[in-house]
């Protein structure tokens, strides 16, 4: 099977510059390969304004619609965010080392709190609506500005991250990634497989033959990277496509059920529950007061 980007991602930045910053307007993604599941050793600040997609970074799986600020901490899995950007969206990446300043500036006493933020980043962070708003202009104006003045406003925007109170961590529990560089084309297939089936059974032996393993060493493969059971993620995509159908169809609960794969209604609701911490009906009725 063909290869198309190894798992370690390796990433450089201009001539000159030691952050890497990236915009893309809606029009940018035609004909663009799509993301892939991927580490880094550069700490990553992604802001997406007016676009929605899905958020797949570690063991934490969500839609968002609109908007987004995270931080992602060095080797921490991230699958890019693959929906299409809706109608003058656009999207910012910057990517630094976390010793891009040399290896002791972030150990300074006046950057504790930046050097604490991105300790936890490693678990990956989403911003809330106040912090998004007081520093999306800013991350978004990054790539306009260059040598010192870059530097200056990307601590600028640190330091606003550092002070932040609305974030929450995505990967609350740990999240261990073990895998070697090399495992690069099994990890990106499985990730990319599971995207297009998971409305449909996908059994152990179908998945296994497709990256060419058997049964068993695919299931230990499988938990030692990602941490959990391969019927876990399927049922982690099925609920996340779930939660996007509650929020943009009109769909019967019931139907729901069926077009996201399950095939039994009561053991939707208790993995749904299982998953979000709610019913599927208490979930949009929520929804719909918070859209009122």
């Amino acid at each position: 099977m063909k290869t198309r980007k190894p798992t370690l991602e390796k990433l450089s930045p201009g001539f000159g510059s030691s952050i890497l910053v990236k915009k893309h307007l809606i029009d940018a993604y035609k004909g663009e390969v799509k993301p892939f599941w991927h580490f880094h050793p550069e700490i990553e600040l992604v802001y997406v304004n007016k676009g929605k997609g899905k958020r797949h970074i570690g063991n934490h799986l969500s839609y968002f619609n609109n908007s987004q600020l995270l931080l992602i901490g060095s080797n921490l899995p991230h699958n890019g965010f693959t929906d299409r950007l809706t109608i003058n969206g656009s999207e910012t990446l910057v990517q630094f080392k976390p010793e891009f300043l040399g290896n002791k500036f972030f150990d300074i006493p006046e950057m504790e709190a930046i050097n604490k933020m991105f300790e936890l980043s490693k678990q990956g962070l989403l911003f809330g609506v106040k912090t998004k708003q007081k520093l999306g202009k800013k991350i978004e104006k990054l790539n306009e500005k260059e040598g010192f003045k870059k530097i200056l406003i990307l601590l600028e925007i640190l330091h606003g991250l550092a002070k932040a109170q609305d974030y929450t961590i995505l990967n609350a529990d740990g999240f261990v990634f073990e895998t070697e560089p090399q495992d690069s084309s099994k990890v990106d297939v499985i990730f990319k497989y599971v995207n297009q089936n998971f409305q449909r059974h996908i059994s152990l032996n179908e998945i296994a033959d497709l990256v060419s393993m058997t049964i068993p060493a695919f299931c230990r493969y499988f938990k030692k990277v990602t941490g959990k059971t391969f019927t876990k993620l399927v049922n982690e995509y099925r609920v996340v496509h779930a939660t996007k159908l509650l929020s943009e169809s009109q769909m019967s609960i019931t139907d729901i059920c069926f077009e996201c794969g399950f095939n039994n209604f009561s053991h939707f609701n208790k993995l749904f529950k299982e998953f979000t911490g709610k019913s599927a009906s208490q979930y949009r009725k929520e929804l719909k007061l918070m859209v009122h």
